[in-house]
């Protein structure tokens, strides 16, 4: 199925443009903004944009497949619509126009715990796979209760937060003072800063349903998610917006995916935005990429076909990085197809994968 949009953008970055134009000044700011002095999301794109291609030539690459397998399924890229919070405050649809722009171009999307419709209405949006994400906000017997539900509602997998035990400090927010409405009401925090492994071990014994866990920051802890069975291990710094100061996650994935061996699949966000993003993340040994803020900037500007038209630009993109590079598909990519410690040609900030932006375009 072809977006309805099809023909009004043809660039990336005229979703961020039309997004911004769309939506009020404290959303925006809400959606584009990071915690403090902004420095691990700066990270996330320099990381990205300090890796290289290394491209091959003279193999025949007339035929480019971007499909790779999920949970048993055929995905059309290897992406993961990542859980975003309050999703009703960028489109008053929320999940539910997340998950039928995800179904209608064929990738999975993770729905958050905070975000409306909920957990069913969004579940019947949809088709394809499907991810419910989880923080925690009350004892086991309130979490074995939200797994049961999403088991019933028929999510592929389900994914538990791990890295915001304490909510970081937004300025942007903070010096508008600025509160999201979910927040203002949110309560049962002091549930997420106890959560312990004692926890992930209760719930790997209770429920059958594949786990994610999503926060992972080190080969340490990778390695005691495996030891616990956890089957996908989520490589992500919150875009930026929890702990200040940390590893951009490109820079991350490389010790993780060692640690791994092949015995857990992995998965990596942190400002992924064009298909050459995506070839590295996987040149580099992920299985997956999480996108938040691209797919975002398409569901304020048009809702579902926003979404699924920002996802056909990625695949358009990533069908030429992949044939340009020399591959058919990413089952071809290896280490040899990259070079790190690239110098830098644009000082990173949230949107500098989108020079043109700035151009005036």
């Amino acid at each position: 199925m072809v977006s309805e949009t099809q023909g009004d953008y043809l660039c990336l970055h005229e979703f961020v443009k039309a997004a911004k134009r769309k939506l009020n000044g404290n959303i925006w700011d809400y959606l584009v903004g990071a915690t403090e002095t902004e420095t691990t999301l700066k990270r996330n794109r320099l990381a990205i944009d300090s890796v290289a291609l290394r491209p091959r030539v003279l193999n025949n690459v007339e035929k480019v497949d971007t499909s790779v397998e999920f949970l048993g399924h055929r995905i059309a890229l290897p992406v993961i619509l990542a859980p975003v919070g309050s999703l009703e405050s960028f489109h008053p649809e929320g999940g539910a126009a997340v998950a039928r722009g995800a179904g209608d171009f064929g990738v999975p999307y993770m729905l958050s715990s905070v975000s409306q419709p909920g957990l069913e209405e969004t579940a019947q949006a949809g088709k394809g796979p499907k991810i419910f994400q989880l923080y925690v906000r009350g004892d086991r017997a309130w979490v074995d209760e939200i797994a049961e539900r999403a088991i019933a509602a028929g999510y592929d997998a389900f994914c538990i937060t791990v890295d915001t035990a304490h909510y970081s400090r937004r300025e942007r927010d903070i010096a508008k003072r600025f509160v999201k409405t979910w927040r203002a009401a949110n309560s049962g925090m002091e549930w997420q800063a106890a959560l312990s492994w004692a926890d992930i071990a209760h719930f790997k014994a209770k429920h059958k349903i594949p786990l994610i866990l999503k926060g992972i920051g080190t080969a340490e802890d990778a390695l005691i998610a495996l030891d616990h069975g956890v089957e996908y291990v989520y490589v992500s710094n919150h875009g930026g917006r929890q702990l200040d100061g940390g590893r951009g996650s490109l820079d991350v994935l490389p010790e993780v995916v060692e640690a791994l061996s092949g015995r857990a699949r992995t998965i990596v966000d942190g400002s992924f935005s064009r298909g050459t993003d995506l070839v590295k993340a996987l040149a580099l040994g992920a299985d997956y990429v999480g996108l938040g803020r691209l797919y975002l900037y398409g569901l304020a500007a048009e809702g579902s076909a926003g979404v699924q038209r920002v996802l056909e630009l990625l695949q358009d993109e990533t069908i030429r990085a992949l044939g340009l590079t020399g591959v058919t598909g990413f089952g071809g990519l290896n280490r040899g197809h990259i070079h790190m410690n690239a110098p830098m040609v644009t000082l990173p900030h949230v949107h500098s994968a989108f020079p043109l932006i700035g151009e005036g375009y």
